[in-house]
């Protein structure tokens, strides 16, 4: 099994895209089921969401805030899942609630190292 990693975006910053509380509550309930599902598969390795704030790094040591704040899609959050290639780890992203809004999006990117472990 490879790691894959299933990174998350939606539009977190315009006041009229942001759900009611109920409309949350549903929503989270939807998310929780569907990694849930992933978990019961003993696929889930983890994840986390990520907070609207954020410092953006670029060469020459310029550093603006972020991330992103010009584009309406943020990266909201990720979750790390096993699967035994990139088809099945699309299948389990294709799954995923967040798609269910407008102009949100999931990417699939599988985990490489760089770095040896000693």
């Amino acid at each position: 099994m490879e790691e894959y990693l299933i990174l998350m975006r939606l539009d977190l910053l315009t006041k009229e895209a942001q759900p009611s509380p109920e409309q949350m509550e549903v929503y989270m309930k939807m998310y929780h089921d569907w990694v849930g599902g992933i978990a019961a598969q003993n696929k889930f390795s983890g994840g986390r969401g990520l907070s609207t704030e954020g410092k953006v790094l670029k060469a020459n040591n310029v550093i603006t805030d972020g991330p992103y704040a010009e584009t309406k899609e943020s990266l909201a959050g990720f979750i790390i899942v096993k699967a035994k290639d990139f088809d099945e780890a699309v299948s389990m992203a294709k799954a995923c609630p967040i798609l269910l809004g407008e102009g949100n999006s999931v990417e699939v990117r599988k985990i490489s190292s760089v770095h040896q472990t000693a």
